[in-house]
Order: C-alpha cells, then structure tokens, then sequence
C-alpha cells in the first residue's frame, strides 16, 4: 500500500544569523514547552496541538512551525502517507525540509495526523480497494484541520493552500470536490494508495477515483510526479491525471527525472527541494500566494569534520569485530545524507536519507548498546576524536530523549553479534 518516508524528530537547537536579504530574524524562544513525544525544532517553533475532528471529542495529533510574531501567516498543511502495519504505530510525521521552506516564506504550517494514526484519537479507516471513498474518508481530517485553521488569530484564513504526499495526496485531491472557504490550490505529490490484497484492481480504481474527484474539482492543482517511483510510475501517473484533467479538473503534471533509489520519498530528503521547490513557487504565483523569502531558518548545526582517518579507512573505525567492519564497507554504499556511530562493546549503527540520520544513528545505537555510543562518520567524512568518552556519554544521554526510529529510509544495528536492517516507505 501507499506509504511515505516516515520521519524522525531532530533534537538539535541552533543560534540563528540574518541574510542580507531576509526581512527579520527567526528567533531562538527564551522558553518553550516540551511535550512527552519527543523534543521540537524550536528554530521554527515547533510544537503540537491537538485538532478537534468528527463527534466523540476525537483530537488529531497535529505538529505545528510558524514564524516569529503573532501573525496571521498564510498556511499550507501537508498531509501524510501511509506505512505498512498498524497506523498506530506510524511515527509523527513532520515533512520538515518542506515545512523549512515554507516558514522561511513566512507560513504557517500544520501537519495532521489523521484518524487512528501516531498519538490521534479515533480508529483508522478503510474502505478496502474502494479508492473513491479512501480518498473522501481521508480528506474528512483535513477539513477538519481547515475549520480549526480558520479559527485561530495567526491564521489568515484568506490564503491557504493544502498539499498531501503518497495517501496523502490522494485525500487532498479528494479534498478539492469541497467548497473551502480561503484555499486557493492543491498540492499532490507522488499521490495514490496501493493495495495489493487478492481481487483488488488498485489500479483502475485509483484511475477511477481521480476521474470522480475531477467531476466535481473545485480548485487548481500542481501534481508531481517522479520517473523512478516504485508505487506511482510514469505510465499510471498519467492515466490518473489524464481521467482528472478529461473529467473537468485543473491540474498540472510534472514528471520529474528520477531521483535517488525512489522518487516517492522525494518530499522527505533534504535534497528533494531542488525538485519540487521551483515549480511549487511557480504555481503558488499562479493562486496568489507569496513566494518570497523573508524569514531566515538556520540549518542545523554539523558535525565538524576531524582527521582521524580518512573515511574510506576501514580499518582505522574503533571497536568493530569484522562483522562491524563488513557493515560499514556497506554504510560507505550509502547515500548522504547518512551517519554512522560507534560503541566500545562493539556496538554499531548507520542510517542514510530522510530527517536527521546522526540522530537517528545515535537513538538506536544508545538503545541497543551496553556502552555510550558516539558518531564515527557523517555524510563523506569522519568526525571521531579519540579520547572523548565523556563526550560520548553527553550524547547517549542527549540520544535517550529521542524516539527509536521507527520506519526509516534506511537503518542498521548491530552490537557485536546481531544485526538488523530495514528498509520503509510510505
């Protein structure tokens, strides 16, 4: 079924600096409210509110960045995917890279959580391989997200654009049939829902579906749409937004060249910007929305670089057994962004793509390992420094606060005799 990458929280906090061309500072809050999840990016202020959705008091777990001041901010809300397994279990979905770009324009952003997913209340539902009524069902929580949106005096409840990855971006074209006061676009990236469950033409029904939401579309569209996607291909790209686009629909498709292993998980690396970003500000020109940078958003801060040994050396990582070694001949494999750390039981870890690997690489190895971990390389370099266990000890401590990874682009653990690898997208 349709799943986007899930993502994991960064833990670091950052002092910021002004751009000569941004109009004023994203500052560092003298206080904040940490929440029992995990802790937020305050360098966007970050945090969690629970949105009122359905009858029951049902209550979705929705994160939450915004610029400095009171507002009213435009807002864009980004709508997730689907993992395989329990949607319970399903980590808090942020889409922090594309959240960054956005606060940085000056917008609010919120990112629900639907029914029965993460922390929010209610069941998850499912209608099968009805992908029409998927769709409708989903899009309900956005709308809830909308009306609670429009209710709140650092909305401006007059620009509003929604946008939807994978799952997501199925609910949000489903969505577009509504009258919603104050959105001017949707945003569909990589949408669909996969099902491959006996008897279920997924195929022909997501056509079928998008044709129905065309009939009745009420709002421009932007939908992108990767050549190397491994759920939503070329082919079955361009028979959904044909049936959308014959039946009455505005939107426009944008087949983008492949882009790493997948496309699909383009929306949550932090190089899919140079994918996505340019023909997202050209449609939101196109709704009236702004586009232009006023808000500066510090990176966070990196590893500095030592020099240990270089970090095709091998054989100069401490601690490992040959079997360490092995795994990381095969973390040099691996994409950046990626991190691996290091344990003196003989502990070790690596992650690669999506949100915060170093933190990810540092989570798991601490939960897995008898000894304080550290981080041995990041990305095409090596950051060990001998002699620092104390160090060490600083960041296990820091790594305990954050969540276990749970589905991750890619994540290995292994102490000095077992190992474990996975592979997720949603």
């Amino acid at each position: 079924m349709s799943r986007t990458l899930s993502t994991l929280i960064s833990a670091s906090i950052a002092a910021l600096a002004m751009l000569p061309a941004v109009a004023h500072l994203q500052e560092l809050p003298a206080t904040a409210v940490i929440t029992s999840t995990a802790a937020l990016d305050y360098r966007m202020n970050e945090r969690i509110v629970q949105v009122p959705a359905g009858d029951g008091g049902v209550t979705l777990e929705t994160t939450v960045f915004q610029p400095n001041g009171a507002g009213p901010f435009p807002l864009i809300v980004i709508n997730h995917g689907k993992d395989s397994g329990r949607p319970s279990l399903q980590s808090r979905d942020r889409f922090y890279h594309m959240a960054s770009a956005f606060v940085k324009r000056g917008y609010a952003v919120m990112v629900p959580m639907r029914q029965g997913f993460s922390k929010s209340g209610g069941r998850y539902r499912d209608h099968g391989c009805d992908m029409t009524a998927n769709g409708y069902t989903q899009a309900e929580d956005i709308r809830s997200t909308l009306d609670y949106a429009r209710s709140q005096p650092w909305i401006d409840a007059e620009r509003m654009v929604v946008a939807g990855q994978s799952y997501g971006g199925l609910a949000t074209i489903a969505l577009g049939t509504e009258s919603l006061p104050g959105v001017r676009g949707l945003i569909n990236f990589a949408g669909g829902l996969r099902d491959d469950s006996d008897r279920c033409a997924w195929r022909s029904q997501l056509v079928a579906a998008f044709g129905e939401y065309g009939a009745r579309a009420k709002l421009p569209s932007l939908w992108m749409y990767g050549q190397n996607d491994s759920l939503f291909g070329p082919e079955l790209a361009g028979r959904m937004h044909a049936s959308y686009a014959q039946a009455g629909g505005r939107g426009r498709l944008v087949e983008f060249p492949s882009f790493k292993r997948d496309a699909h998980g383009m929306l949550a690396s932090r190089d899919g910007e140079k994918v996505w970003l340019a023909d997202t500000e050209r449609f939101l020109k196109e709704i009236g929305m702004p586009t232009a940078v006023v808000v500066d958003v510090a990176a966070p801060p990196s590893q500095p670089r030592t020099d240990f040994a270089s970090v095709d050396a091998v054989d100069a990582v401490p601690f490992l057994s040959e079997h360490g070694r092995r795994a990381y001949r095969e973390y040099l494999t691996k994409m950046t962004p990626r991190a691996f750390a290091v344990s003196p039981s003989g502990g070790w870890t690596w992650a690669e793509e999506g949100e915060d690997p170093e933190g990810r690489a540092l989570a798991t190895c601490s939960a897995k390992s008898r000894d304080p971990c550290r981080l041995y390389s990041v990305d095409d370099y090596v950051v060990w420094t001998d002699g620092r266990l104390e160090q060490a000890e600083k960041a296990a401590a820091t790594a305990s606060t954050a969540p276990l990874p749970g589905a991750t682009p890619a994540t290995a653990v292994s102490e000095p005799t077992t190992s474990v690898g996975s592979t997720t997208v949603r």
